[in-house]
């Protein structure tokens, strides 16, 4: 039976996400596929698209705006007109366009993605993997179980040559992210409640010198609250806790000067290793090898057990 979670539930938190996505790159409107779902203006998204189905009353939200050809982690949220959909598997199927979202489209692979929850159980996204061969305008189609019947939802995504974040097999840019010895104050390299200090001793830099496996995760705990964000920072504690003697653990807040912000967030700037590693959206993780090139990318919010299974797969 489907389990819901009551969509207000989320308007506290994006009433606090005045911050939404403040880089020059913020998503334009998408483009509309002939009955598909339409793009939504979201101030608040963070950088994630958002579309709404008027036939069906639904509403998606894009966790992996930066695709590139080839196979990637897909991810987005659900709801409908009473909150959260939550079934524990959906089916997928791509769709291409060859020649724009006016022409004809070739129906691609269809497979199956994963309802994973949050932690606190109120939230949640599907994951899976898709495989895109071609650079250009593609469509999801989702089909969506209503009572006895079921339904679907359409929506574009657009798909580059290559992503602009790093793709697994790239090296992980030797970026000189602060770390307590730059900043003896947590409060000035986190905007988390209680930073943990064992996420800011070594800086990229650092971790790729060593030649040791690390797991990094760019996010401002504090204000990034929309539906794609989660607890990524606690997920990467919980993580040093198990592996921290195996592999390297750093947080890189979004913002350069979390103190003075937390009075006026126009003051707000963020960091430049987000333009090193080309992040437009407002919450990432990487899995980096101990040569020093990606394993696993995750963009939006990535629960504990698929971030646990990809730090694994490159610890000796």
């Amino acid at each position: 039976m489907r389990s819901r979670a009551i969509l207000l539930l989320l308007v506290p938190l994006l009433l606090l996400a005045a911050c939404g996505d403040t880089s020059d790159d913020a998503p334009s409107e998408g483009v509309a596929i002939p009955g598909g779902a339409t793009w939504v203006d979201d101030p608040f998204s963070g950088g994630y698209p958002t579309y709404d189905d008027e036939a069906t009353g639904l509403r998606i939200v894009f966790g992996t705006p930066d695709l590139g050809t080839g196979t990637s982690r897909v991810s987005f949220a659900l709801f409908d007109d009473v909150g959260l959909i939550s079934e524990p598997t959906l089916t997928v199927t791509t769709r291409f366009y060859p020649d724009g979202a006016e022409g004809d489209f070739e129906s691609g692979e269809e497979a199956q993605v994963q309802f994973r929850p949050f932690p606190e159980g109120s939230r949640g996204i599907y994951t899976g993997a898709l495989t895109f061969d071609t650079p250009g305008l593609w469509a999801l189609d989702v089909a969506v179980p209503a009572g006895a019947e079921s339904t679907s939802v359409v929506f574009p995504v657009e798909v580059a040559e290559e992503a602009q974040a790093p793709a697994v097999g790239d090296p992980a840019p030797a970026s000189d992210s602060r770390t307590v010895a730059d900043e003896p104050d947590l409060a000035e390299l986190s905007t988390a409640t209680t930073p943990d200090p064992r996420l800011h001793q070594a800086s990229i830099t650092d971790a790729l010198t060593a030649g040791t496996p690390f797991v990094v995760t760019f996010a401002s705990p504090a204000y990034c609250t929309n539906a794609l964000c989660g607890p990524q920072v606690e997920v990467l504690s919980e993580l040093a806790d198990q592996h921290g003697d195996a592999a390297s653990f750093i947080h890189v807040d979004l913002y350069e000067n979390p103190t003075e912000i937390r009075g006026d967030f126009s003051l707000a700037r963020r960091t430049p290793v987000l333009d090193e590693w080309g992040i437009h959206t407002d919450e990432w993780t990487f899995v980096v090898d101990a040569d020093g090139r990606v394993g696993a990318r995750f963009e939006g919010f990535a629960p504990r057990e698929e971030v646990e299974a990809a730090l694994l797969a490159v610890l000796p």
